[in-house]
């Protein structure tokens, strides 16, 4: 393993080269729709992309160190626009709301381009898996305006039971946190975002510190497509502002994407913890299990997709392989030419597929990860595995076992640890003794096998796939998980009801109280009773 020389010179920006960063001044933040211009300490943002010769990252933009006093007013806002429910936005009716995400939908359509080259320069992505990542929420916007017409059209209904009568719907629950990651900066936040906004609660949204560029763009639209203080932008450290937001008691809901160690910190923060609804989506170390059976060509290209996709910074990445010893040797070998053979390179450059890390201590971290499981036994059998810098090719670790940090331990990044195995019984116990409990991969062509381990699998993780990689998604899919990997759910529908809870209006089934709910309807003097369709 090559560390810290410059072994990937070659590959940085030339010094000559035309390539323009993006020099994004982001002294704004969004409170009570107002778009303030920050006059307190700011941060560079650095790209982790160098150019040949030079010392550090490219600077391309800065962000508010927002402190304590100025994100509890953001709450503040958020909490004045709700009104414990009096507020114009929790009153208004799903169709309004929806008016409003639309327009704001327009927007960010014409924004995307601009986002998609701020995802490549600060975090890396390459230029397929930012416009992916761009297009995907979009879509997720969609298709949850979509999901909110089936809820309310599905509601449009009357029960009686024991002489009672109701209509039963989803409500607003308040004040909502909403706090995305680096690897996903865009999209993950949208997932909660978004549907606490359409269900009528309001938000103030923490940008992650890495990351958050690609935020400042959709500001203005915030602040002219939706009413006062439902959202509100917050940036800087999480330190300095995230326990003072939970010290006001005044969040409803905790909408968190990172690890668990950080949101139990958060968490604790709150004075009324029986109180805070929680959505948490945290680390995972999902295995992808080779029998003896399975078609090493498909489990090779897939735990290569599975392991490597963003550099293997994905919470679904394949972050252990067990392979089962009889074709432990065949398979090693396939994989380390398949990783040997992958191109690394700038975001932008063709068929690129490996690129630099963004976090700036994330090549410590795995070059630690690597020389304990050498320590306790284990090999980079891969030749090309080498660290410059930001740049880190994969390093494959085999034979891998419980003594490792690896073994056990979220490395969120480009190393790949191999493991044998001579029993299912082995893996079942490892998953029974880990943390987490997200996804697995099982690759067999003997569906008597297969069946055997999904009724095993199934009561340990979320999402079981078969020949193919772990991953989030289609959207409309659950995304959840067990353990410290998760709490509470995430697609399209089930996010709909983490943010709101079921309210009804019930009266007496007597011709004079119902007759007070049929005028209320034709006079269509509410909007939560009513029986309008939304096409």
């Amino acid at each position: 393993m090559a560390e810290n020389s410059k072994v990937f010179e070659s590959l940085y920006l030339a010094s000559n080269d035309a390539s323009q960063p993006p020099m994004l001044k982001g002294d704004q933040y969004l409170i009570g729709g107002e778009l303030r211009t920050w006059t307190g300490k700011s941060c560079p943002v650095y790209s982790p992309i160098w150019r040949q010769g030079a010392s550090e990252g490219t600077v391309i933009g800065s962000y508010p160190m927002m402190n304590a006093e100025s994100a509890v007013e953001a709450v503040d806002a958020a909490v004045k626009a709700y009104d414990s429910g009096r507020g114009a936005w929790p009153r208004m009716s799903p169709k309004q709301r929806i008016e409003h995400v639309e327009k704001y939908l327009a927007g960010l359509r014409a924004k995307r381009d601009e986002i998609v080259n701020l995802l490549m320069w600060e975090i890396c992505k390459n230029s397929a898996d930012a416009a992916k990542e761009v297009d995907r929420t979009i879509k997720y916007v969609e298709d949850t305006i979509k999901a909110v017409k089936d809820l309310e059209n599905g509601s449009n209904q009357f029960k009686s039971d024991s002489g009672i009568v109701a209509q039963i719907r989803r409500a607003p629950i308040g004040v909502v946190l909403c706090c995305g990651p680096f690897n996903y900066p865009f999209n993950e936040t949208y997932t909660t975002l978004i549907p606490a906004i359409i269900m009528g609660n309001t938000v103030v949204m923490k940008l992650p510190r890495v990351g958050v560029l690609c935020h400042f763009p959709t500001m203005q639209l915030f602040r002219d497509c939706f009413p006062p203080g439902v959202v509100n932008i917050v940036s800087g450290s999480g330190r300095d502002t995230m326990p003072p937001i939970m010290k006001t008691g005044k969040i409803d809901i905790f909408a968190f994407i990172g690890t668990s160690s950080a949101a139990d910190d958060i968490q604790k923060a709150h004075p009324k913890p029986h109180r805070l609804r929680v959505c948490l989506g945290l680390e995972a170390k999902n295995p992808g299990i080779v029998l003896p059976d399975a078609d090493l060509d498909v489990a090779v290209s897939e735990c290569i997709l599975g392991s490597l996709s963003f550099n293997g910074q994905r919470c679904t990445a394949l972050k252990l392989l067990f392979v089962h010893e009889s074709i432990a040797d065949t398979f090693v070998k396939k994989f380390t030419a398949a990783v040997d053979a992958m191109k690394m390179g700038l975001p932008w450059e063709k068929g690129v597929q490996l690129t630099p890390l963004p976090e700036p201590n994330k090549p410590s971290f795995i070059k630690e990860l690597v020389d304990d499981a050498i320590h306790h036994g284990a090999k980079i059998v891969n030749q090309k595995a080498a660290i410059d810098r930001t740049f880190v090719f994969p390093h494959v670790l085999f034979p891998v076992n419980a003594s490792m940090k690896v073994y056990h331990e979220e490395q969120f990044g480009p190393v790949i640890p191999i493991a044998t195995f001579k029993d299912v019984s082995e893996i079942y116990a490892y998953m029974a003794e880990s943390n987490y409990g997200q996804q697995a991969s099982i690759f067999s062509r003997d569906h008597k096998v297969i069946s055997q381990m999904i009724d095993v699998l199934v009561n340990q993780v979320s999402r079981v796939n078969i020949n193919t990689q772990c991953q989030r998604g289609p959207d409309v899919f659950p995304f959840t998980g067990r353990k410290d990997s998760a709490y509470g759910t995430l697609s399209i529908t089930d996010a709909l009801r983490v943010f709101s809870i079921r309210s009804f209006v019930a009266t007496k089934d007597t011709p004079s109280q119902t007759k007070i709910l049929t005028d209320i309807m034709e006079g269509k003097e509410s909007n939560f009773l009513r029986m309008d369709f939304l096409f």
